[in-house]
């Protein structure tokens, strides 16, 4: 399914009271440990799911690729993926490859319903050293932004309150200072994260996911 097409299930307690998210990542990619935490408290002040959140991590072959397109990453996650929706547990996938995308400033992408990549060289490539941004600010806010997106962000699946969708970025937010600017997911937001703490949805992301059941 699209992209934010599962937002409701993710914000709602009705149909999943639980998620058990699927992290496959290639090697010398595995995800900063506090970013997943960070992103886990993220996503729990948002959504309501009475049995929590799980999360399994597994290393998977290299892809031997350096650069990897959108048909690319589905294709791993076809062939790896083992997380589903099973019963009241809704399954989530996340892929960190050791690659870049084709879109060379791209650090991220959510790509299906329940289905996100994190570009890994890429974010590596950009962070952690001298006079570059903290890799755990950078890819908590790439890994936050995507799963912004799956809770259909920007009017996507959560309907906007008041129209603040960024018209020349797609469905991004137009308020520069929010996690949902379009830049949250390219290189071009690395001088931000240099001057900011770690971004977070504006009011008007917020009372779209409140008015899609969302805390």
């Amino acid at each position: 399914k699209k992209v934010g097409a599962s937002a409701n299930n993710f914000l709602s307690n009705a149909s999943f009271s639980s998620i058990k998210i699927e992290i496959q990542y290639m090697p010398g990619f595995s995800p900063d440990a506090s970013a997943l935490n960070n992103t886990i408290a993220f996503l729990n002040s948002f959504i309501n799911k009475s049995s929590g959140i799980t999360v399994v991590q597994k290393q998977i072959a290299s892809s031997g690729k350096s650069i990897f397109s959108l048909s690319d990453v589905a294709s791993v996650e076809q062939q790896n993926r083992t997380v589903f929706n099973t019963g009241n547990q809704l399954g989530v996938y996340i892929l960190i490859t050791d690659a870049a995308y084709t879109e060379s400033n791209v650090l991220g992408v959510a790509f299906r319903n329940t289905s996100l990549c994190l570009f890994g060289k890429t974010i590596h490539d950009n962070s952690g050293n001298i006079g570059q941004v903290n890799r755990t600010k950078l890819e908590t806010t790439v890994l936050e932004h995507e799963f912004g997106h799956l809770l259909g962000l920007v009017d996507i699946g959560s309907p906007m309150q008041t129209n603040h969708k960024d018209a020349a970025h797609g469905n991004h937010c137009n308020n520069s200072n929010c996690l949902m600017y379009y830049f949250s997911d390219t290189t071009d937001l690395l001088g931000f994260l240099l001057t900011v703490n770690f971004p977070a949805p504006d009011a008007n992301c917020k009372a779209a996911l409140h008015a899609n059941v969302g805390k």
